[in-house]
């Protein structure tokens, strides 16, 4: 008994659509991962970091995760999730959600840091705050990137599967080949 290639595929239609939606999202992160900043023009951290801004990268972020764990929730409900190309998507997408839902906590850090360092006399705690804020704001932006990158490996995967469209055809065809199927069952005399 062979198996059928055909019952791998996932429709063309479903795959156009889930890559518009991973580039999209893929291309949000990237932006967010980029556009979030901490350090001035100079490269410093400014002398009175904003506490409201940094709490929005958290909250920018949170969105972020939250879009990403919904389409790999929506992938792993659907009926292809089980096939060879749905499953390699659905391996990229569970560490796309791990990594952006771990920017979340690190931009948060970062935003609470701001405030502490607002408070803090000494120099000491100032240069131990500061270089903690430096790491938390950089680990959570490479934790978008990662994130960014797993998408791009799941829109690849799925590139690649539109491949096999053009070699399998979509509906059975019969092997020139194969005898002709038996005729009725029936005693001959």
């Amino acid at each position: 008994m062979s198996s059928d290639p055909r019952r791998e595929l996932i429709p063309r239609n479903a795959t156009l659509h889930l890559i518009d939606a991973l580039d999209a999202l893929q291309s949000r992160l990237r932006s967010a991962a980029e556009q979030t900043h901490l350090l001035d023009d100079a490269g410093r951290v400014p002398a009175t970091p904003s506490y409201t801004e940094l709490l929005q990268h958290a909250a920018e972020a949170q969105a972020l995760s939250r879009d990403v764990l919904q389409l790999t929730a929506d992938v792993a409900r659907s009926s292809h999730s089980t096939t060879r190309a749905g499953t390699a998507v659905l391996k990229q997408l569970s560490i796309a959600a791990t990594m952006s839902s771990h920017a979340v906590p690190h931009f948060a850090e970062t935003a609470e840091q701001a405030l502490a360092l607002l408070r803090a006399a000494n120099p000491a705690d100032r240069d131990y705050l500061t270089n903690h804020m430096v790491s938390d704001h950089a680990t959570a932006r490479a934790y978008l990137r990662r994130s960014s990158d797993s998408l791009r490996n799941a829109a690849k995967e799925l590139n690649d599967h539109l491949d096999a469209h053009r070699f399998l055809p979509t509906s059975p065809q019969r092997n020139p080949m194969a005898p002709p199927p038996p005729g009725p069952s029936g005693r001959h005399r």
